[in-house]
């Protein structure tokens, strides 16, 4: 057996961390000692329990950042997996192991590309840089958002941004992610009065008066989308009431719902609207609304025309280019007016039992990668 390419080893290394989020295990010293072996300055930023870091390699000029995470997804009842979640296996040409594909190949691919960049073009125009958390699974309150705080104050804004996540659907590069459409969560309390269900005159079921409501909620035409982005949705996810006895009326009911929403709308009109239905069944009620990210969406520029042209020379394919999918840290990269795209492996196994990525896709990744840095800070 042949030895595995130098991304693939780095995968393997990262992936026997049990990074399991927001803990990092080591994962990024482990890049750090790569990075600043082949020049680059590093500042390491902890904030509460959440390990991140920048890194940077030239001192002027445009910056074209990686960013991903480290951090992983739990792996549930470890038995259930072939080969133990965090013991990196390859069988078939497969590479096995929690983080695989989200994100560690991807994470390893950029720590190889930069190196054999920098190494060939130490004089590169502009500025390579890394935004690392281990927070992007988790809460993301202490990571990529308090990075980007960071930046700001020290008054540097990447021109460009790849972020590593597994954007791939059938072959590997052959999707782009250009944008993300926003995620809106509500945690809806209705409020009845509880009561015998054989005097339902002297109680008021909240499940009743909100059953309308909530179906009018399903039913709402949000927009119609637009040429970037689908047609906004909604979700029902939990719904809650009762005492577990089949003869009492319930005091509240509990209903969490998510709308993932495109450009075409914002987070205040989706509330405004869902509390105009709410009050027209005249509901007693309370929501919790939660913003975990705004939609963006990357125009066509110098970004998308390189990452294209760079997929197209190592693949010999073009892209589909997509918004599609759940919200990531780009949400917090491209309002400083970055403009992102997102690239990675084959995304079907991401957060399953026994996660994997191909590692031919590593390799093509790392080149795809570099070649994309050569487009972007060519060397002088």
């Amino acid at each position: 057996m042949s030895a595995p390419s130098d991304t693939t080893a780095l995968a393997k290394k990262l992936i026997s961390r049990p990074s399991v989020t927001p803990k990092d295990e080591g994962c990024q010293a482990l890049m750090i000692e790569r990075l600043e072996h082949v020049g680059f300055a590093v500042e390491r930023l902890t904030f509460a329990d959440v390990t991140n870091f920048w890194a940077v390699h030239g001192s002027d000029g445009p910056i074209f950042c990686f960013a991903g995470h480290t951090d992983v997804v739990p792996t549930g009842d470890p038995s259930r997996w072939q080969s133990p979640p965090f013991q990196p296996e390859v069988r078939d040409g497969l590479l096995y192991g929690r983080g695989a594909a989200d994100m560690k190949g991807s994470l390893a691919a950029m720590v190889v590309a930069a190196e054999r960049f920098v190494t060939a073009h130490p004089e590169h125009s502009g500025r390579l840089a890394f935004l690392i958390t281990s927070d992007e699974e988790g809460d993301a309150i202490n990571g990529t958002v308090k990075v980007v705080e960071w930046l700001h104050h020290q008054q540097l804004t990447p021109d460009w941004c790849l972020v590593g996540e597994p954007s791939s659907s059938q072959r590997c590069a052959d999707t782009l992610k250009i944008g993300r459409r926003g995620s809106l969560g509500c945690k809806l309390v209705v409020h009845g009065k509880q009561g015998h269900v054989a005097y339902p005159q002297l109680a008021d079921n909240p499940i009743h008066r909100a059953m309308s409501a909530l179906a009018e909620l399903v039913d709402e035409t949000w927009d119609e989308g637009n040429e970037a982005f689908p047609p906004t949705t909604l979700q029902i996810s939990n719904l809650h009431s009762g005492t577990g006895a089949t003869n009492v009326i319930p005091g509240t009911l509990e209903a969490s719902f998510n709308l993932r929403f495109s450009t075409e709308l914002t987070a205040q009109q989706i509330i405004d609207r869902t509390e105009a239905i709410f009050d027209r069944y005249a509901l007693n009620y309370n929501a919790d609304w939660r913003i975990s990210g705004l939609p963006f969406l990357t125009s066509r520029g110098k970004l998308i025309a390189a990452a294209m042209d760079s997929i197209l020379s190592v693949t010999g394919q073009t892209p589909e280019l997509s918004t599609a999918g759940g919200t990531s840290d780009g949400r917090f990269i491209a309002p400083m007016g970055t403009e992102v795209v997102e690239l990675g492996p084959i995304n079907a196994s991401i957060h399953q039992v026994d996660e994997h990525v191909r590692m031919a896709d590593l390799d093509v990744l790392t080149e795809i990668y570099q070649a994309l840095i050569d487009k972007l800070l060519p060397a002088k």
